[in-house]
């Protein structure tokens, strides 16, 4: 009995401590992707099927991480001279893989959305936009994976989306100089239907991790990014082979305000940290939940909102601060309802162990 409560209580940690990693991860690519995106159209870039490639391009920076994994794995097995067939470089099995080539697509169609959000507004605005995701999020885990709610979850979500209600209502004042009022609802539209896109992917992520037959683990969950990954990338290089784009990247890369090879920093650059956000992502919702992953990037969006001013010169107006100050207090009313939940738990456990003869 003490041997099982130490390794779980082994595990906990583990698991813990992935969780911090993920949710760094997930913060810097989620502050820092909208961002980069945005210099890549502020330059005077105009590809936005180039601009949803790049969100999952760097989906080979994965092999690294996988490639340490299956060495860890295969001296484990050495080492504890197990019996039975040794660990395989690839561990997903067919329905798994289809399930993550599945979400893949249509994470590349969410892209897509997302960029064309993105070149036709300010950082600021679609960040607020994507924000509502949250409540989408909570609408699509109730019913997919019978998410349970506590009052400290339910008050993060409504404040997070009442800060983000807070600027939708004072976006007219963001339109870019010299853009039509048509482009500008398209943009938010096509954004607010990314969110609403989004909201149902991670949800449906969580639910292909409970309903798989395989043990699932961090190397598991890498493989299905990568995958994921790759599939969304396919989706957008067919926009971008119909739309020319491989044709124009040179003469836009030669053309562009900063230099040629700025340029191309700029494409790499966004491929890598947009890879940060969806390992995070996705390792977020295997240390916890599709909720929490949802959370951290609403919390996370004003930042975002912040470093546009700083950046890209935008407005600040009185609402933004309205709204990080509603998305740091549902955060940290999250935060605290999942310790009372977790020391609440712990104190139940610890008196079963009690009552055991």
């Amino acid at each position: 009995m003490a041997n099982g409560t130490e390794r779980g209580d082994q595990d906990r940690s583990i698991k813990r401590f992935l969780l911090i990693i993920n949710c760094v991860l997930l913060s810097i690519g989620i502050s820092g992707g909208p961002l980069v995106m945005r210099l890549y159209f502020v330059r005077g870039g105009h590809r936005v099927w180039l601009s949803s490639f790049l969100e999952t391009a760097g989906f080979p920076i994965m092999l690294f991480p996988l490639a340490a994994s299956y060495i860890q794995r295969r001296n484990h097995h050495r080492l504890s001279a197990a019996e039975g067939s040794k660990p395989k470089i690839i561990s997903m099995k067919p329905p798994l893989f289809a399930a993550a080539a599945f979400v893949g697509i249509l994470t590349g169609l969410d892209d897509y959305l997302y960029a064309y959000g993105v070149a036709r507004l300010p950082v600021s605005t679609s960040s607020l936009i994507i924000a509502t995701q949250l409540g989408f999020t909570a609408f699509f885990a109730f019913f997919i994976v019978r998410q349970k709610f506590t009052a400290y979850s339910v008050n993060a979500v409504v404040l997070l989306t009442v800060g983000a209600g807070v600027l939708a209502l004072h976006t007219s004042v963001d339109r870019p100089i010299g853009e039509s009022k048509k482009e500008y609802v398209m943009g938010f539209l096509m954004t607010l239907v990314a969110a609403v896109l989004y909201g149902f992917i991670l949800p449906s992520v969580e639910l292909v991790y409970k309903k798989t037959k395989q043990p699932l683990t961090y190397s598991l969950v890498m493989e299905f990014q990568f995958v994921m990954c790759l599939f969304a990338s396919l989706f957008c290089v067919v926009g971008m082979v119909v739309n020319n784009d491989f044709k124009v990247i040179p003469r836009e890369a030669r053309n562009s305000k900063h230099g040629e090879v700025n340029y191309y920093v700029v494409l790499v650059g966004s491929a890598i940290i947009w890879q940060t956000f969806f390992l995070g992502a996705m390792g977020v919702i295997f240390c916890a939940s599709s909720l929490l992953s949802a959370i951290i990037m609403a919390v996370c969006l004003p930042v975002t909102e912040v470093l546009a001013v700083f950046f890209y010169k935008e407005k600040f107006q009185a609402e933004k601060g309205v709204s990080l100050l509603l998305s740091l207090w549902g955060f940290v009313s999250y935060f605290y309802g999942e310790i009372k939940q977790a020391k609440k738990m712990k104190k139940k456990m610890e008196t079963e162990l009690a009552q055991c003869p």
